[in-house]
């Protein structure tokens, strides 16, 4: 019984027409060196992207140059923002050692993996309405050149962007709180603290002396 030879234990040959595939190549290579020439549609889109990234840049610049970040947190029942460029982490409140003789501000001293901090209530600095410390309770760790320390925050809402233009004077129903500690307050009502100011306050910076008996 004969077999179909196309079917079983046959394979065609088929021919390759390499000169075809050598022409595809040289127009390959034709093409990228005279460089990729896009249709028309392919140019208005790339036009449109284009525009709109321009468009964007002015934007974006002016949001770089005249905004700041805040730390925004709550203190008692007020909302109050710090600029992350004071900030150095935001830290649990856990391990708290209070200090005799030191302010009432003066909560006490935490070790952040190894370095001893005291830590300030600007509630009892400021005068605001007290409140127990719970477990939503943070420390915003701020610094400058010479001073770090941290600060109670009752609870962290997060980071955010604000426009400088955002930021008000601030009124004087703001009780407790000296104008010289404030940078404004934002049309949602968030107080904004000079960081560099609580930094700088020497009834803030807690001197400890201690005399030796001269031999």
């Amino acid at each position: 019984m004969n077999k179909d030879k196309t079917s079983i234990g046959y394979e065609q040959k088929t021919e390759i027409d390499w000169s075809e595939i050598h022409r595809r190549i040289e127009r390959t290579r034709e093409t990228l060196e005279q460089g990729f020439v896009p249709s028309p549609e392919q140019t208005r889109s790339i036009l449109k992207n284009r525009s709109k990234v321009l468009a964007q840049e002015p934007a974006r610049a002016e949001l770089k140059e005249n905004f700041i970040e805040i730390v925004e947190f709550r203190l008692s029942q007020e909302i109050y923002g710090i600029e992350t460029a004071f900030v150095r982490e935001v830290y649990p409140l856990k391990d708290l050692t209070t200090l005799p003789c030191t302010p009432s501000f003066v909560l006490g001293i935490v070790n952040v993996r190894g370095q001893i901090l005291s830590v300030i209530d600007l509630k009892k600095f400021f005068n605001l309405p007290e409140k127990g410390l719970g477990d939503l309770n943070k420390i915003i760790i701020i610094h400058n050149e010479i001073m770090e320390f941290g600060i109670l925050a009752d609870v962290i809402n997060g980071t955010r962007p604000i426009l400088l233009k955002e930021i008000q004077s601030s009124p004087l129903t703001i009780t407790g709180i000296g104008a010289e500690y404030l940078k404004g307050v934002t049309v949602e009502n968030v107080i904004i603290l000079d960081a560099l100011r609580i930094l700088e306050d020497k009834k803030i910076i807690v001197n400890e002396e201690t005399s030796g008996t001269s031999k």
